[in-house]
């Protein structure tokens, strides 16, 4: 295990073995934390991105004897708006369709109403624009991204995963497959996720090279 981009031992390869990479993205946080460390206004090409992570994964790897096995993101949308439904059709209709990439989509769910710290009664809307307070929640994408390495690990579909989050609720699916010898490189822009890349066997610092996969 480990968390860093310099003195990574390589992986003992036998010569007629391929390494396998897989991606797990989760979209959200991977945007997100874009949009704070890098711009606001950064657009990922998404035809670019998966081959921009495998090529910084096999330098950290030192192999040159790989397949690249595809890339899975997983998003959620709220379906009760037209941002929402929109994001929904771009995310199964165009992104999904892309070579390599397949999309794993989840409904937001609707988030309890902040009380009030003295009274504790539900505040249903804001006093000052009369929105509603309540928002919506990601339910399920954790849970499947952690299922989806760990299946995927026992069906022997990838040696090398790629998991890019900074989300410290996967450190146990992580330290999981590291104990059976499955490396994770986390994907991200430190020093968020730290927790994380401790875990991880190696770290690809995206801020370096958000310019190969910038549209």
């Amino acid at each position: 295990m480990g968390g860093s981009t310099s003195d990574v031992p390589a992986i003992p390869t036998v010569a007629s073995k391929q390494v396998k990479l897989r991606v797990f993205i989760d979209f959200w946080n991977f945007q997100l934390t874009l949009n704070e460390e890098v711009d606001s206004n950064f657009k990922v090409d998404w035809q670019k991105l998966p081959n921009v992570l495998a090529r910084d994964a096999i330098r950290l790897l030192g192999v040159d004897n790989f397949t690249y096995e595809g890339t899975i993101v997983f998003t959620s949308y709220n379906p009760k708006t037209e941002e929402g439904r929109k994001y929904r059709n771009w995310a199964t209709s165009w992104l999904d369709r892309q070579p390599g990439i397949q999309v794993k989509c989840f409904e937001r769910r609707p988030r309890h109403h902040p009380k009030c710290p003295s009274c504790h009664v539900p505040v249903p809307t804001c006093p000052m624009c009369s929105a509603d307070m309540a928002g919506t929640i990601e339910k399920g994408v954790d849970t499947a991204i952690a299922t989806d390495m760990i299946r995927l690990a026992w069906e022997d579909a990838y040696d090398v995963a790629i998991l890019a989050t900074a989300d410290a609720d996967l450190v146990p699916a992580v330290e999981f497959l590291d104990v059976r010898n499955y490396r994770v490189l986390q994907a991200g822009f430190p020093p968020h996720g730290s927790h994380l890349s401790r875990a991880c066997w190696a770290t690809i610092d995206l801020s370096k090279l958000c310019s190969q996969f910038e549209r």
